[in-house]
This record gives structure tokens, C-alpha cells and sequence, in this order.
């Protein structure tokens, strides 16, 4: 069967991040994607303009859905929107067995906050829920460090896109304290809105199609710079990658 991805977060209107990201990279990684929807931004290359949240029942109706439904085999959190909304996701979480990427978002490419104090603090249900978590180094710190967040057991991948230097280093701590760690050159562009939605949800794809934790991120790390060398160029501002043109075989999990 398909690998079938819930995907929990955001609409970014200006395609190049959140739910929109999310289905390409799904899609281009092989499996199926489907969405609860938390919050509709107006947003673009060069911010986020405004936010509507979605109403919690409407959040946790859209999961239960697709759950009943179609059937899930990963889910990836991106954008929650709210701290009732995080509290009511995780209350569903609560009834699947499955692997939970969570991307914890709190502030967009472009430096426009999309989470307040209440909301980053509930992410502590998340942190215990997920198999990986999967902040940047700014989000990092806002989570307390790489104790705080490996205290709730999941594996952290810590991703190295906002440090100095012509090379970027990933690195994977997996729940028994195993590392992984992935150097790659910095593709130097201003197109890097989406990077973490892509990256997540391409893990979130390996994972439900049964890759080692390692592998489903390898292949999504690989599928980023794809992406990133990919970019169409596109806006005034932080530009999307190229989804659809920055394809990853799916053996392909260097």
C-alpha cells in the first residue's frame, strides 16, 4: 500500500512552504498525502502578511477524517496555530500508533513569529509523542537545548541550515544516544523558504514506507538539496525551492 502521511500545519498562500511544501515533497517522495489544516496565512516571498487560525474542532474533525477513513501510516506536525489546538492534536495522537515527525515552527524564513509563548510551551506533549523532532538552531534554544527536547524521548535531528559556514551539518541523536551526522556545501540562495516543512515531511514519507529513522532522513536531506539547486527563482524575497524539479530516486538515501 502507498505510504499514507498525515499532515498536521499550515497553508502558506504563496505555495512555497507548509501544507503546500508538504504534499509536493510527499507526492515527489512517493506516498499520499493528506492534511488537517491548522491555520490559513496570507503570505509571500517576503512575509507573512496575516493569520487566520482554524478553529480547534475543525482541526481535530479534519484528523479524525482521514483517520477513519483512508488509515495513516506517519504524521508530521508543522505549524499548530494555537496552544488549544496543540493540546486537542496531541489528545488524538494519543490514539495512533505511529511514527510523529514534529517540526516545531515558531518563526518563518522571512522572521514572522507563527507561535506564541502558550503555544511553544504545549509542544511538550509533541516532544514525547514523536520519533523525531526536528528543530533549527534558533527553534533549538526557544525549546531549552538538545536536553530539554531529548527528555521526552524522541530522537532530535538538529539541522544545521542556520549556521555559519560553507558547510552545513545535520546531525541526528537517535532515542539510545546514537549519532548521525550529514556535511553537505551550503548552496548559497535566498530560495530557501520551505526547507524545514520539505525536510520533515519527507522524513514523516520514509518513515511510513518503512525506512530506518536514519535513511528516511538521509533521503530527505538529499531531496532538500535537490530542491534548493532546483529553485525556480521565484518573488522579491525568500523564494520557494523546486519541488517538483529537484526529484530524489527513492533508493537514493545518501
Amino acid at each position: 500500500m502507498i505510504p499514507r502521511i498525515l499532515i498536521i500545519a499550515g497553508s502558506d498562500s504563496g505555495g512555497g512552504a507548509g501544507i503546500q511544501a508538504d504534499i509536493r515533497t510527499v507526492t515527489m517522495l512517493g506516498g499520499h498525502a493528506m492534511t488537517a489544516i491548522t491555520a490559513i496565512t496570507a503570505q509571500n516571498t517576503l512575509g507573512v502578511q496575516a493569520v487566520h487560525p482554524i478553529p480547534t474542532d475543525i482541526v481535530v474533525a479534519q484528523m479524525r477524517s482521514v483517520i477513519d477513513d483512508l488509515g495513516v501510516d506517519a504524521v508530521k506536525i508543522g505549524m499548530i496555530g494555537s496552544a488549544a489546538t496543540a493540546r486537542a492534536v496531541a489528545d488524538v495522537l494519543d490514539t495512533l500508533a505511529v511514527p510523529v515527525v514534529f517540526d516545531p515552527v515558531m518563526i518563518a524564513t522571512s522572521g514572522s513569529v507563527l507561535a506564541d509563548a502558550d503555544t511553544i510551551a504545549a509542544f511538550a506533549r509533541f516532544m514525547r509523542q514523536a520519533a523525531v523532532v526536528t528543530p533549527n538552531l534558533p527553534e533549538l534554544a526557544a525549546l531549552g537545548g538538545e536536553d530539554a527536547v531529548r527528555a521526552g524521548g524522541a530522537a532530535l535531528l538538529v539541522k544545521g541550515g542556520h549556521g555559519e559556514g560553507d558547510i552545513v551539518e545535520d546531525r541526528l541523536v537517535a532515542a539510545d544516544g546514537v549519532k548521525t551526522v550529514w556535511t553537505h556545501p551550503r548552496i548559497h540562495t535566498r530560495h530557501s523558504h520551505g526547507t524545514g516543512c520539505t525536510l520533515a515531511s519527507g522524513i514523516a514519507t520514509g518513515l511510513a514506507a518503512g525506512l530506518p529513522l536514519a535513511d528516511a532522513v538521509g533521503r530527505a536531506i538529499a531531496y532538500v538539496q535537490a530542491a534548493l539547486a532546483a529553485a525556480p527563482g521565484l518573488g522579491a524575497g525568500h523564494g520557494p525551492m523546486g519541488h517538483a524539479l529537484g526529484r530524489v530516486p527513492f533508493d537514493d538515501r545518501t
